[in-house]
């Protein structure tokens, strides 16, 4: 009989896409089980463009009506993220397994099936810690290089002609995402100037990305990058949807630990990402997984900066470093 799993990771996009891999690995040991991915709604485009979801439940709509889980007949939940309202709704649904972990109260009331581990202290990588959930099936935990090819981020909308036609074939088309919504430490905008000034423009196409309110507190903070006459301003400007298409579509993205570096090294684009040497926040943690991601960082164990906005140790990583690794992409990419 058809297996039907819901795996529920009802946070933020970068947490989702590390995820994904998880319905690909289930397929992976249960051939014909059908999966179920309840979500937030923003997160939406990114959950249905992976081929091994079947499903999509928006959270929101559980909250308003628990038969939705009833009507289901699931066999197996996942509560990767705990989320008290999922978990008990799961549990009045009935389904057979509810796995959740251990050290949240309300899993002891509404899952049969408890992982006892920490996230904040562990030193394994979100996504090998998302397969921790998975024990209780017998399926063993493969490493975070090896997860690559589970995303299964295959459908992916084409880019509108308008979209298309900002990318110059003849060039390297970089991404650049300064800007994390708060969630991370950022590389100052300093160092993206002297970046983007470092970069032949006869060899590279940059595109600066972001959420209108970041577009403009960029503006704010250092004009100077949006005058520089082979840079398009992006912000604002696109879908998640839309943005996924012309991460696709790009060759490479440089970021902070944010979802569009996820998605980037996801589709297996160029990516790098720019991070504190401090737990748990670390590369250790959350660095992007895929055939070409990698990440820059301070090799040192750091707390200085926990308390304070600006990050010195982020800040340390050079230019120099950076734009070598672009090089190195441009010069693969030919």
């Amino acid at each position: 009989m058809r297996k039907k799993i819901i795996i529920s990771r009802t946070d933020n996009l970068g947490d989702v896409i590390l995820t994904l891999p998880l319905a690909g690995i289930l397929k992976s040991e249960f051939k014909d089980c059908e999966i179920f991915f309840i979500g937030k709604s923003y997160t939406r485009s990114i959950i249905e463009s992976s081929i091994f979801i079947d499903h999509f439940i928006d959270r929101e709509e559980i909250i308003k009506n628990a038969g939705i889980l009833n009507n289901i007949k699931a066999d197996i939940i996942v509560h990767v993220y705990p989320d008290k309202r999922i978990a008990r709704a799961a549990y009045k649904s009935n389904i057979p397994v509810r796995i959740g972990s251990s050290h949240r109260f309300y899993h002891w009331l509404y899952c049969n099936k408890k992982i006892n581990f920490s996230r904040k202290n562990s030193s394994l990588h979100e996504a090998e810690l998302n397969q921790k959930l998975l024990e209780p099936l017998g399926i063993i935990r493969r490493p975070a290089t090896e997860i690559a090819g589970f995303y299964g981020m295959e459908k992916i909308t084409r880019l509108n002609q308008n979209q298309s036609a900002l990318l110059d074939k003849n060039k390297f088309n970089l991404i650049l995402h300064p800007k994390s919504k708060g969630s991370a430490r950022e590389w100052p905008l300093d160092n993206y100037l002297a970046l983007i000034n470092n970069l032949p423009a006869q060899k590279f196409q940059v595109f600066i990305t972001g959420t209108e309110q970041e577009g403009k507190l960029m503006k704010e903070q250092k004009p100077e990058i949006f005058q520089i006459q082979n840079i398009w301003d992006l912000t604002g400007k696109y879908s998640l949807s839309e943005l996924v298409s012309f991460i696709n579509a790009a060759d490479g993205l440089l970021a902070c630990s944010t979802g569009p570096l996820h998605i980037a090294s996801a589709l297996g684009k160029f990516a790098c990402g720019i991070y504190p040497p401090m737990k748990p926040i670390h590369p250790g943690r959350w660095a992007p997984i895929g055939k070409k991601a990698r990440y820059l960082a301070l090799n040192k164990d750091c707390q200085d900066c926990r308390k304070s906005e600006k990050c010195a140790c982020i800040a340390a990583i050079s230019v120099g470093e950076v734009s070598q690794i672009i090089t190195d992409w441009e010069k693969e990419r030919r």
